[in-house]
Protein backbone atom coordinates (compact mmCIF):
# COMPACT_ATOMS: atom_id res chain seq x y z
CA UNK A 1 0.00 0.00 0.00
CA UNK A 2 1.30 3.46 -0.90
CA UNK A 3 2.18 5.37 2.25
CA UNK A 4 1.33 9.06 2.58
CA UNK A 5 4.38 11.32 2.78
CA UNK A 6 2.76 14.73 3.23
CA UNK A 7 -0.14 14.35 5.64
CA UNK A 8 -0.21 14.73 9.42
CA UNK A 9 1.48 12.18 11.68
CA UNK A 10 -0.89 10.02 13.71
CA UNK A 11 0.44 7.54 16.28
CA UNK A 12 -1.53 4.33 16.78
CA UNK A 13 -0.21 3.18 20.15
CA UNK A 14 -1.37 -0.44 20.06
CA UNK A 15 1.52 -1.35 22.38
CA UNK A 16 0.31 -4.89 23.09
CA UNK A 17 0.56 -6.88 19.87
CA UNK A 18 -0.93 -9.92 21.56
CA UNK A 19 -4.23 -8.09 21.98
CA UNK A 20 -5.68 -9.32 18.71
CA UNK A 21 -8.84 -7.23 18.87
CA UNK A 22 -6.61 -4.18 19.10
CA UNK A 23 -4.42 -5.20 16.17
CA UNK A 24 -7.48 -6.05 14.06
CA UNK A 25 -9.15 -2.68 14.63
CA UNK A 26 -6.02 -0.56 14.61
CA UNK A 27 -4.48 -2.08 11.49
CA UNK A 28 -7.76 -1.36 9.69
CA UNK A 29 -7.82 2.14 11.14
CA UNK A 30 -4.25 2.73 10.02
CA UNK A 31 -5.15 1.80 6.44
CA UNK A 32 -8.24 4.02 6.53
CA UNK A 33 -6.18 6.95 7.79
CA UNK A 34 -3.51 6.35 5.15
CA UNK A 35 -6.23 6.52 2.51
CA UNK A 36 -7.04 9.93 4.00
CA UNK A 37 -3.46 11.17 3.43
CA UNK A 38 -2.21 10.49 6.97
CA UNK A 39 1.30 9.34 7.85
CA UNK A 40 0.59 6.46 10.21
CA UNK A 41 3.01 5.50 12.98
CA UNK A 42 2.61 2.57 15.37
CA UNK A 43 4.03 1.97 18.85
CA UNK A 44 4.65 -1.58 20.07
CA UNK A 45 6.22 -3.08 23.15
CA UNK A 46 9.08 -5.29 21.97
CA UNK A 47 9.08 -7.69 24.93
CA UNK A 48 10.73 -5.28 27.38
CA UNK A 49 7.85 -4.64 29.82
CA UNK A 50 7.93 -6.85 32.94
CA UNK A 51 4.09 -6.83 33.09
CA UNK A 52 1.27 -5.51 30.93
CA UNK A 53 -2.41 -5.46 30.01
CA UNK A 54 -2.14 -8.90 28.39
CA UNK A 55 -1.13 -10.60 31.64
CA UNK A 56 -3.68 -12.08 34.02
CA UNK A 57 -3.41 -14.48 36.91
CA UNK A 58 -5.30 -17.29 35.16
CA UNK A 59 -2.41 -17.61 32.68
CA UNK A 60 -0.11 -18.56 35.55
CA UNK A 61 -1.23 -21.55 37.68
CA UNK A 62 2.23 -21.29 39.24
CA UNK A 63 2.46 -17.60 40.01
CA UNK A 64 6.17 -17.91 40.80
CA UNK A 65 6.76 -18.26 37.06
CA UNK A 66 5.29 -14.80 36.48
CA UNK A 67 7.13 -13.35 39.47
CA UNK A 68 10.45 -14.60 38.11
CA UNK A 69 9.98 -14.01 34.39
CA UNK A 70 6.89 -11.88 33.82
CA UNK A 71 5.42 -12.57 30.36
CA UNK A 72 8.83 -12.93 28.68
CA UNK A 73 8.79 -16.74 28.55
CA UNK A 74 5.28 -17.10 27.14
CA UNK A 75 3.03 -14.18 26.13
CA UNK A 76 5.84 -12.08 24.68
CA UNK A 77 6.68 -14.83 22.20
CA UNK A 78 3.34 -14.37 20.47
CA UNK A 79 3.03 -10.61 20.82
CA UNK A 80 5.60 -8.29 19.27
CA UNK A 81 6.82 -10.24 16.23
CA UNK A 82 3.41 -11.04 14.64
CA UNK A 83 2.06 -7.52 15.24
CA UNK A 84 5.24 -5.89 13.97
CA UNK A 85 4.98 -7.97 10.80
CA UNK A 86 1.33 -6.95 10.27
CA UNK A 87 2.03 -3.25 10.68
CA UNK A 88 5.32 -3.35 8.81
CA UNK A 89 3.75 -5.08 5.81
CA UNK A 90 1.15 -2.29 5.68
CA UNK A 91 3.94 0.26 5.36
CA UNK A 92 3.49 1.95 8.73
CA UNK A 93 6.43 3.38 10.67
CA UNK A 94 6.81 1.00 13.63
CA UNK A 95 8.37 2.36 16.83
CA UNK A 96 9.47 0.05 19.62
CA UNK A 97 9.54 0.82 23.33
CA UNK A 98 13.22 -0.13 23.53
CA UNK A 99 14.13 2.39 20.82
CA UNK A 100 13.73 5.11 23.43
CA UNK A 101 15.21 3.39 26.49
CA UNK A 102 18.79 3.06 27.71
CA UNK A 103 20.46 0.65 30.08
CA UNK A 104 20.45 3.44 32.66
CA UNK A 105 16.65 3.59 32.44
CA UNK A 106 16.34 -0.08 33.34
CA UNK A 107 18.79 0.36 36.21
CA UNK A 108 16.81 3.37 37.43
CA UNK A 109 13.52 1.46 37.35
CA UNK A 110 15.10 -1.47 39.21
CA UNK A 111 16.41 0.87 41.88
CA UNK A 112 13.04 2.56 42.32
CA UNK A 113 11.27 -0.78 42.72
CA UNK A 114 13.79 -1.90 45.35
CA UNK A 115 13.66 1.29 47.40
CA UNK A 116 9.95 2.13 47.50
CA UNK A 117 7.45 0.61 49.92
CA UNK A 118 3.97 -0.54 48.87
CA UNK A 119 2.29 2.71 49.93
CA UNK A 120 5.05 4.79 48.34
CA UNK A 121 4.58 2.94 45.05
CA UNK A 122 0.82 3.51 45.01
CA UNK A 123 1.25 7.26 45.61
CA UNK A 124 4.32 7.71 43.39
CA UNK A 125 4.36 10.35 40.66
CA UNK A 126 7.10 10.67 38.07
CA UNK A 127 7.42 14.15 36.61
CA UNK A 128 3.79 14.83 37.45
CA UNK A 129 2.39 11.54 36.13
CA UNK A 130 0.67 9.19 38.63
CA UNK A 131 2.77 6.11 37.91
CA UNK A 132 1.66 4.32 41.07
CA UNK A 133 -2.04 4.76 40.39
CA UNK A 134 -1.73 3.10 36.99
CA UNK A 135 0.54 0.37 38.35
CA UNK A 136 -2.09 -0.46 40.96
CA UNK A 137 -4.82 -0.60 38.30
CA UNK A 138 -2.67 -3.01 36.31
CA UNK A 139 -2.11 -5.25 39.32
CA UNK A 140 -5.80 -5.21 40.29
CA UNK A 141 -6.77 -6.17 36.77
CA UNK A 142 -4.13 -8.93 36.80
CA UNK A 143 -5.70 -10.45 39.92
CA UNK A 144 -9.30 -9.46 38.98
CA UNK A 145 -9.93 -8.12 42.46
CA UNK A 146 -10.62 -4.73 44.05
CA UNK A 147 -7.62 -4.69 46.39
CA UNK A 148 -4.37 -6.58 46.94
CA UNK A 149 -4.68 -7.08 50.70
CA UNK A 150 -5.42 -10.81 50.49
CA UNK A 151 -3.03 -11.59 47.64
CA UNK A 152 0.11 -13.24 48.99
CA UNK A 153 2.14 -12.03 46.02
CA UNK A 154 0.20 -8.81 45.53
CA UNK A 155 3.12 -6.50 46.28
CA UNK A 156 5.50 -8.43 44.03
CA UNK A 157 3.07 -8.19 41.11
CA UNK A 158 2.47 -4.51 41.86
CA UNK A 159 6.22 -3.89 41.62
CA UNK A 160 6.31 -5.49 38.18
CA UNK A 161 3.53 -3.19 37.00
CA UNK A 162 5.24 -0.21 38.61
CA UNK A 163 8.44 -0.88 36.70
CA UNK A 164 6.45 -1.38 33.48
CA UNK A 165 4.60 1.89 34.06
CA UNK A 166 7.83 3.79 34.70
CA UNK A 167 9.52 2.41 31.58
CA UNK A 168 6.42 3.21 29.52
CA UNK A 169 6.44 6.84 30.61
CA UNK A 170 10.16 7.30 29.95
CA UNK A 171 9.92 5.69 26.51
CA UNK A 172 6.76 7.56 25.50
CA UNK A 173 8.13 10.92 26.62
CA UNK A 174 11.16 10.49 24.38
CA UNK A 175 9.11 9.22 21.44
CA UNK A 176 6.78 12.23 21.61
CA UNK A 177 9.70 14.63 22.00
CA UNK A 178 11.36 13.34 18.83
CA UNK A 179 8.20 13.18 16.68
CA UNK A 180 5.43 15.70 16.05
CA UNK A 181 2.12 13.81 16.25
CA UNK A 182 -1.22 15.44 15.59
CA UNK A 183 -3.03 12.81 17.65
CA UNK A 184 -2.54 9.50 19.45
CA UNK A 185 -5.20 6.82 19.18
CA UNK A 186 -5.34 3.43 20.89
CA UNK A 187 -7.62 0.98 22.68
CA UNK A 188 -8.90 1.23 26.26
CA UNK A 189 -6.97 4.26 27.54
CA UNK A 190 -6.46 2.70 30.97
CA UNK A 191 -4.21 0.01 32.50
CA UNK A 192 -0.51 -0.56 31.75
CA UNK A 193 0.81 0.61 29.33
CA UNK A 194 -2.15 2.35 27.65
CA UNK A 195 -3.07 4.56 30.59
CA UNK A 196 0.47 5.89 30.89
CA UNK A 197 0.74 6.66 27.18
CA UNK A 198 -2.41 8.75 27.47
CA UNK A 199 -1.04 10.57 30.52
CA UNK A 200 2.17 11.54 28.69
CA UNK A 201 0.28 12.73 25.61
CA UNK A 202 -2.12 14.85 27.67
CA UNK A 203 0.79 16.34 29.59
CA UNK A 204 2.26 17.41 26.25
CA UNK A 205 -1.13 18.72 25.06
CA UNK A 206 -1.34 16.15 22.25
CA UNK A 207 -4.92 15.02 21.53
CA UNK A 208 -5.78 11.46 22.57
CA UNK A 209 -8.50 9.22 21.12
CA UNK A 210 -9.45 5.97 22.85
CA UNK A 211 -11.82 3.24 21.74
CA UNK A 212 -13.58 0.15 23.06
CA UNK A 213 -15.89 -2.49 21.68
CA UNK A 214 -19.53 -1.43 22.21
CA UNK A 215 -22.53 -3.60 23.15
CA UNK A 216 -24.30 -3.58 19.80
CA UNK A 217 -23.04 -5.86 17.06
CA UNK A 218 -20.52 -4.26 14.68
CA UNK A 219 -20.27 -1.17 16.91
CA UNK A 220 -17.47 0.64 18.73
CA UNK A 221 -17.25 3.60 21.11
CA UNK A 222 -14.60 6.25 20.47
CA UNK A 223 -13.87 9.07 22.89
CA UNK A 224 -11.67 12.13 23.03
CA UNK A 225 -8.97 12.59 25.66
CA UNK A 226 -9.66 9.54 27.85
CA UNK A 227 -11.48 6.23 28.19
CA UNK A 228 -15.21 6.37 27.55
CA UNK A 229 -15.79 5.15 31.12
CA UNK A 230 -14.80 8.64 32.22
CA UNK A 231 -15.68 10.82 29.23
CA UNK A 232 -19.33 9.73 29.10
CA UNK A 233 -19.81 10.80 32.71
CA UNK A 234 -18.92 14.39 31.86
CA UNK A 235 -20.36 14.46 28.32
CA UNK A 236 -22.38 17.60 27.68
CA UNK A 237 -26.15 17.14 27.56
CA UNK A 238 -26.11 19.56 24.61
CA UNK A 239 -25.08 16.63 22.42
CA UNK A 240 -28.51 15.02 22.76
CA UNK A 241 -31.13 16.95 24.74
CA UNK A 242 -32.27 19.00 21.74
CA UNK A 243 -32.53 15.95 19.50
CA UNK A 244 -35.76 16.07 17.51
CA UNK A 245 -37.62 13.15 19.09
CA UNK A 246 -39.97 11.33 16.74
CA UNK A 247 -42.18 8.23 17.01
CA UNK A 248 -39.87 6.48 14.53
CA UNK A 249 -36.79 7.02 16.71
CA UNK A 250 -38.73 5.98 19.79
CA UNK A 251 -39.92 2.80 18.10
CA UNK A 252 -36.37 1.94 17.07
CA UNK A 253 -35.06 2.50 20.60
CA UNK A 254 -37.79 0.49 22.31
CA UNK A 255 -37.33 -2.38 19.87
CA UNK A 256 -33.62 -2.45 20.73
CA UNK A 257 -34.24 -2.21 24.48
CA UNK A 258 -36.62 -5.16 24.20
CA UNK A 259 -33.89 -7.12 22.43
CA UNK A 260 -31.57 -6.46 25.39
CA UNK A 261 -33.68 -8.95 27.31
CA UNK A 262 -31.98 -11.72 25.33
CA UNK A 263 -29.10 -9.85 23.75
CA UNK A 264 -30.13 -10.73 20.21
CA UNK A 265 -28.71 -7.51 18.74
CA UNK A 266 -25.56 -7.39 20.90
CA UNK A 267 -22.13 -8.98 20.80
CA UNK A 268 -21.46 -8.25 24.47
CA UNK A 269 -23.96 -10.22 26.53
CA UNK A 270 -23.88 -11.93 29.92
CA UNK A 271 -26.79 -14.43 29.84
CA UNK A 272 -27.09 -17.49 27.64
CA UNK A 273 -30.74 -18.27 28.41
CA UNK A 274 -32.26 -15.55 30.61
CA UNK A 275 -35.19 -16.66 32.73
CA UNK A 276 -38.06 -14.17 32.43
CA UNK A 277 -40.96 -16.03 34.09
CA UNK A 278 -41.63 -14.20 37.35
CA UNK A 279 -43.13 -17.24 39.03
CA UNK A 280 -40.01 -19.26 38.33
CA UNK A 281 -37.81 -16.39 39.53
CA UNK A 282 -39.80 -16.07 42.77
CA UNK A 283 -39.51 -19.81 43.35
CA UNK A 284 -35.73 -19.72 42.78
CA UNK A 285 -34.99 -16.63 44.87
CA UNK A 286 -37.71 -16.45 47.53
CA UNK A 287 -38.67 -12.94 46.45
CA UNK A 288 -42.35 -11.98 46.62
CA UNK A 289 -42.89 -9.38 43.92
CA UNK A 290 -46.38 -8.62 45.25
CA UNK A 291 -44.59 -6.75 48.05
CA UNK A 292 -42.93 -3.38 47.55
CA UNK A 293 -39.48 -4.13 46.18
CA UNK A 294 -36.36 -2.04 45.64
CA UNK A 295 -33.67 -3.28 43.27
CA UNK A 296 -29.92 -2.88 43.65
CA UNK A 297 -27.54 -3.60 40.78
CA UNK A 298 -23.86 -4.19 41.47
CA UNK A 299 -20.86 -3.87 39.21
CA UNK A 300 -17.95 -6.29 39.29
CA UNK A 301 -15.88 -5.17 42.30
CA UNK A 302 -12.51 -4.79 40.60
CA UNK A 303 -14.11 -3.26 37.51
CA UNK A 304 -15.95 -0.64 39.55
CA UNK A 305 -12.76 0.18 41.46
CA UNK A 306 -10.89 0.95 38.23
CA UNK A 307 -13.57 2.44 35.99
CA UNK A 308 -15.83 4.52 38.21
CA UNK A 309 -14.56 7.28 40.54
CA UNK A 310 -15.95 7.18 44.08
CA UNK A 311 -18.77 9.58 44.90
CA UNK A 312 -21.16 9.15 47.83
CA UNK A 313 -19.11 6.20 49.14
CA UNK A 314 -15.40 5.40 49.11
CA UNK A 315 -16.02 2.25 47.06
CA UNK A 316 -18.75 -0.02 45.81
CA UNK A 317 -18.46 -2.60 48.59
CA UNK A 318 -18.97 0.04 51.28
CA UNK A 319 -22.08 1.19 49.43
CA UNK A 320 -23.55 -2.33 49.25
CA UNK A 321 -22.85 -3.14 52.91
CA UNK A 322 -24.30 0.12 54.23
CA UNK A 323 -27.35 -0.27 52.01
CA UNK A 324 -28.00 -3.76 53.40
CA UNK A 325 -27.74 -2.34 56.91
CA UNK A 326 -30.23 0.38 56.07
CA UNK A 327 -32.83 -1.97 54.58
CA UNK A 328 -32.47 -4.26 57.58
CA UNK A 329 -34.32 -1.50 59.44
CA UNK A 330 -36.98 -1.12 56.71
CA UNK A 331 -38.85 -4.46 56.98
CA UNK A 332 -41.79 -3.09 54.95
CA UNK A 333 -39.54 -3.05 51.86
CA UNK A 334 -37.77 -5.87 50.05
CA UNK A 335 -34.25 -5.26 48.75
CA UNK A 336 -33.21 -7.42 45.80
CA UNK A 337 -29.47 -7.33 45.14
CA UNK A 338 -28.68 -8.53 41.64
CA UNK A 339 -25.00 -9.45 41.46
CA UNK A 340 -23.56 -8.62 38.05
CA UNK A 341 -23.38 -11.80 35.90
CA UNK A 342 -20.03 -10.59 34.53
CA UNK A 343 -18.44 -11.75 37.79
CA UNK A 344 -18.52 -15.14 36.07
CA UNK A 345 -19.01 -14.38 32.38
CA UNK A 346 -16.87 -11.28 31.88
CA UNK A 347 -13.51 -11.19 30.11
CA UNK A 348 -11.85 -11.73 33.49
CA UNK A 349 -13.67 -13.88 36.05
CA UNK A 350 -13.74 -11.98 39.34
CA UNK A 351 -11.58 -13.48 42.08
CA UNK A 352 -13.34 -11.33 44.67
CA UNK A 353 -17.03 -12.31 44.49
CA UNK A 354 -19.20 -9.73 46.19
CA UNK A 355 -21.37 -12.40 47.85
CA UNK A 356 -18.31 -13.68 49.69
CA UNK A 357 -17.55 -10.14 50.87
CA UNK A 358 -21.15 -9.65 52.00
CA UNK A 359 -21.18 -12.94 53.91
CA UNK A 360 -18.14 -11.89 55.93
CA UNK A 361 -20.16 -8.98 57.35
CA UNK A 362 -23.64 -10.53 57.16
CA UNK A 363 -23.41 -14.31 57.72
CA UNK A 364 -27.20 -14.11 57.90
CA UNK A 365 -28.94 -11.49 55.78
CA UNK A 366 -31.93 -9.50 57.02
CA UNK A 367 -35.11 -11.40 56.11
CA UNK A 368 -36.17 -8.75 53.62
CA UNK A 369 -32.86 -8.70 51.71
CA UNK A 370 -32.38 -11.14 48.81
CA UNK A 371 -29.19 -11.94 46.93
CA UNK A 372 -29.41 -13.12 43.32
CA UNK A 373 -26.00 -14.50 42.42
CA UNK A 374 -24.05 -14.07 39.18
CA UNK A 375 -24.72 -17.67 38.20
CA UNK A 376 -28.50 -17.16 38.20
CA UNK A 377 -30.18 -17.01 34.81
CA UNK A 378 -32.95 -14.88 36.29
CA UNK A 379 -33.37 -11.92 33.97
CA UNK A 380 -32.14 -8.68 35.50
CA UNK A 381 -34.67 -6.76 33.40
CA UNK A 382 -37.57 -8.98 34.41
CA UNK A 383 -36.77 -8.49 38.10
CA UNK A 384 -36.03 -4.77 37.96
CA UNK A 385 -39.25 -3.94 36.10
CA UNK A 386 -41.12 -5.21 39.19
CA UNK A 387 -39.31 -2.75 41.44
CA UNK A 388 -40.54 0.56 42.82
CA UNK A 389 -37.05 1.99 42.24
CA UNK A 390 -33.59 0.69 41.40
CA UNK A 391 -30.33 1.74 43.04
CA UNK A 392 -27.13 1.61 40.99
CA UNK A 393 -23.45 2.40 41.40
CA UNK A 394 -21.94 2.47 37.92
CA UNK A 395 -23.95 0.06 35.79
CA UNK A 396 -25.16 1.13 32.36
CA UNK A 397 -28.50 -0.58 33.00
CA UNK A 398 -29.72 2.59 34.68
CA UNK A 399 -30.05 4.18 31.24
CA UNK A 400 -32.42 1.44 30.13
CA UNK A 401 -34.51 1.35 33.30
CA UNK A 402 -35.14 5.10 33.29
CA UNK A 403 -36.25 4.76 29.67
CA UNK A 404 -39.15 2.58 30.74
CA UNK A 405 -40.14 4.83 33.63
CA UNK A 406 -38.40 3.20 36.59
CA UNK A 407 -36.86 5.69 39.07
CA UNK A 408 -33.09 5.20 39.29
CA UNK A 409 -31.03 6.25 42.32
CA UNK A 410 -27.32 6.74 41.55
CA UNK A 411 -24.72 6.27 44.30
CA UNK A 412 -21.60 6.10 42.11
CA UNK A 413 -20.37 7.72 38.92
CA UNK A 414 -22.79 6.10 36.49
CA UNK A 415 -23.17 7.67 33.05
CA UNK A 416 -26.79 8.51 33.78
CA UNK A 417 -25.67 10.91 36.54
CA UNK A 418 -26.10 14.65 35.95
CA UNK A 419 -28.33 14.08 32.92
CA UNK A 420 -31.57 15.24 34.54
CA UNK A 421 -32.85 11.67 34.44
CA UNK A 422 -31.84 10.01 37.71
CA UNK A 423 -31.85 10.83 41.43
CA UNK A 424 -28.18 11.45 42.17
CA UNK A 425 -26.52 11.20 45.59
CA UNK A 426 -23.28 13.13 46.12
CA UNK A 427 -22.72 12.10 49.74
CA UNK A 428 -23.72 9.24 52.01
CA UNK A 429 -25.98 11.59 53.97
CA UNK A 430 -27.78 12.63 50.79
CA UNK A 431 -28.00 8.98 49.71
CA UNK A 432 -29.74 7.84 52.87
CA UNK A 433 -32.07 10.85 52.82
CA UNK A 434 -33.13 9.72 49.34
CA UNK A 435 -33.75 6.19 50.63
CA UNK A 436 -35.97 7.67 53.36
CA UNK A 437 -38.34 8.78 50.59
CA UNK A 438 -38.90 5.17 49.48
CA UNK A 439 -41.19 3.85 48.23
CA UNK A 440 -41.79 6.47 45.56
CA UNK A 441 -45.45 7.25 44.85
CA UNK A 442 -45.18 7.02 41.07
CA UNK A 443 -43.11 6.00 38.09
CA UNK A 444 -41.18 8.70 36.26
CA UNK A 445 -43.36 11.29 34.55
CA UNK A 446 -43.65 11.56 30.77
CA UNK A 447 -41.13 14.42 30.22
CA UNK A 448 -38.44 12.60 32.23
CA UNK A 449 -39.12 9.35 30.38
CA UNK A 450 -38.78 11.14 27.04
CA UNK A 451 -35.53 12.73 28.21
CA UNK A 452 -34.25 9.32 29.34
CA UNK A 453 -35.16 7.81 25.98
CA UNK A 454 -33.36 10.58 24.13
CA UNK A 455 -30.22 9.86 26.11
CA UNK A 456 -30.60 6.10 25.66
CA UNK A 457 -30.96 6.59 21.91
CA UNK A 458 -27.92 8.87 21.90
CA UNK A 459 -25.90 6.31 23.84
CA UNK A 460 -26.91 3.17 21.97
CA UNK A 461 -27.28 4.52 18.43
CA UNK A 462 -25.12 7.63 18.20
CA UNK A 463 -22.18 7.02 20.55
CA UNK A 464 -21.97 3.39 19.42
CA UNK A 465 -20.55 3.79 15.93
CA UNK A 466 -21.33 1.01 13.41
CA UNK A 467 -18.63 -0.54 11.27
CA UNK A 468 -20.59 -3.11 9.30
CA UNK A 469 -17.45 -4.74 7.89
CA UNK A 470 -16.44 -5.84 11.40
CA UNK A 471 -18.00 -9.28 11.68
CA UNK A 472 -18.84 -11.16 14.86
CA UNK A 473 -16.71 -14.18 15.67
CA UNK A 474 -13.27 -15.54 15.07
CA UNK A 475 -11.46 -17.93 17.39
CA UNK A 476 -8.72 -15.59 18.61
CA UNK A 477 -10.51 -12.22 18.54
CA UNK A 478 -14.17 -11.29 19.16
CA UNK A 479 -14.48 -9.84 15.65
CA UNK A 480 -12.75 -9.97 12.29
CA UNK A 481 -12.42 -7.71 9.28
CA UNK A 482 -14.54 -8.60 6.25
CA UNK A 483 -13.86 -6.37 3.25
CA UNK A 484 -13.50 -7.05 -0.47
CA UNK A 485 -10.92 -4.38 -1.26
CA UNK A 486 -9.51 -1.06 -0.09
CA UNK A 487 -12.48 0.80 -1.56
CA UNK A 488 -14.45 -0.34 1.49
CA UNK A 489 -12.20 1.85 3.64
CA UNK A 490 -12.14 4.91 1.38
CA UNK A 491 -13.84 8.17 2.40
CA UNK A 492 -17.57 7.94 1.74
CA UNK A 493 -17.74 4.13 1.82
CA UNK A 494 -18.67 3.82 5.50
CA UNK A 495 -20.35 6.66 7.37
CA UNK A 496 -19.23 5.18 10.68
CA UNK A 497 -15.61 5.02 9.56
CA UNK A 498 -15.86 8.59 8.26
CA UNK A 499 -17.07 9.78 11.68
CA UNK A 500 -14.17 8.01 13.38
CA UNK A 501 -11.46 9.26 11.03
CA UNK A 502 -12.83 12.79 11.05
CA UNK A 503 -12.85 12.78 14.85
CA UNK A 504 -9.22 11.69 14.95
CA UNK A 505 -8.13 14.23 12.35
CA UNK A 506 -10.06 17.35 13.33
CA UNK A 507 -11.35 16.69 16.83
CA UNK A 508 -15.03 16.53 15.89
CA UNK A 509 -17.34 14.59 18.18
CA UNK A 510 -17.58 10.82 17.85
CA UNK A 511 -21.33 10.91 17.29
CA UNK A 512 -22.89 8.83 14.54
CA UNK A 513 -25.84 10.66 12.87
CA UNK A 514 -28.17 7.70 13.18
CA UNK A 515 -31.25 9.92 13.17
CA UNK A 516 -30.30 11.07 9.67
CA UNK A 517 -29.99 7.45 8.56
CA UNK A 518 -33.42 6.70 10.01
CA UNK A 519 -34.97 9.74 8.31
CA UNK A 520 -33.34 8.88 5.00
CA UNK A 521 -34.51 5.28 5.24
CA UNK A 522 -38.03 6.36 6.09
CA UNK A 523 -38.11 8.76 3.12
CA UNK A 524 -36.86 6.03 0.79
CA UNK A 525 -39.54 3.67 2.09
CA UNK A 526 -42.17 6.34 1.44
CA UNK A 527 -40.99 6.84 -2.14
CA UNK A 528 -41.02 3.09 -2.73
CA UNK A 529 -44.58 2.77 -1.45
CA UNK A 530 -45.69 5.59 -3.77
CA UNK A 531 -44.16 3.81 -6.75
CA UNK A 532 -45.89 0.57 -5.79
CA UNK A 533 -49.24 2.31 -5.41
CA UNK A 534 -48.86 3.97 -8.82
CA UNK A 535 -49.02 7.53 -7.48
Amino acid sequence: MEVSQKGPNILIATSIGGYLAGVTMESMLGVALTLRKVQVHVLLCDTILPACFDCEVTWYPKLEHFLNHGPSKDLCRHCYVPASRVYGDLGFAVHRFSDFLTQEDFQFSDKMVENLTYSEIVDYKYEGIPIGEHALSGALRFFACANLEKEVHGEAVLKRYFKAALLTVISTKRLLSKNAFKCLTFHHGIYVPQGLIGEVARQKNIPVVNWNVAYRKHCFIFSHRETYHHSLISESVQHWEDLSWTPILEKKLLKYLASRLKGSEDWIWFHERPKTDLGAIEKETGIDFSKTTIGLLTNVLWDAQLHYPANAFSNMLEWVLQTIGYFGNRPELQLVIRVHPAELTGTLVSRQPIIREIEQVYPVLPRNVFLVGPESQASTYAMMTQCNAVIIYGTKTGVELASIGIPVIVAGEAWIRNKGISIDASSSREYFSILERLPFPDRLDAPIIERARKYAYHFFFRRMIPLDFMEVGGSAAPFYLKINNLKNLMPGSSKGLDVICQGILDGSEFIFPDEEEVEEGNASQGRLEKVRSGN
